[in-house]
């Protein structure tokens, strides 16, 4: 059985100074907690500098990036590989979060495509699914939570969904 995952993500919160100072308070904090997968998931701009601290302090937590796109390079401007992010030392991301879903556009195509590509490169994926508020209300919770993990595993070999993370997240309780 997989060990029960505990992210934070921070957002676009926190200056790479801030984050540091965050995650070093962490350390101390996580002793004990050997049975769950600690994983930290600052905005893109934090995350050498985190990675370097965490690296410096031994800490056996995750990093994760809040979002990566699924083509290895390319004319993406503004977007992140997953090769780039491996290289700063992430070794997860998240895959369609409700947020990049409803201000951002990411259907649940983009999202399969994302999450293919991220275990493609090695990273651990943690799939995000949840409904809207007037989806729960018309009571269709169930069948858009299937829908959206049905698309987000759908390029998936049977051997790698032993590892991915899902992260049921209703919009509306946010």
């Amino acid at each position: 059985m997989r060990k029960p995952i505990i992210a934070g993500n921070w957002k676009m919160n926190m200056l790479p100074g801030q984050a540091v100072a965050l995650v070093d308070g962490l350390g101390s904090e996580i002793t004990g907690f050997e049975d769950i997968e600690v994983v930290v998931c600052p905005p893109f701009v934090d995350i050498p500098a985190v990675s370097s601290a965490m690296k410096s302090a031994g800490l056996k937590m995750g990093l994760g990036a809040q979002n990566m796109h699924w083509e290895e390079s390319g004319a993406f401007t503004g977007e992140i590989s997953p090769t780039m992010l491996l290289d700063l030392g992430v070794t997860h991301v998240i895959i369609g979060h409700s947020e990049r879903r409803q201000l951002f556009g990411e259907t649940d195509e983009i999202t399969a495509k994302k999450a293919a590509t991220a275990y493609k490169a090695g990273l651990t994926v943690m799939l995000c699914v949840g409904e809207r508020l007037e989806e729960r209300e018309r009571h269709t919770t169930q069948a858009v939570v299937l829908r959206q993990l049905k698309a987000g595993i759908s390029r998936l070999e049977p051997a790698q969904l032993a590892s991915i993370a899902i992260a049921y997240e209703p919009v509306w309780a946010i």
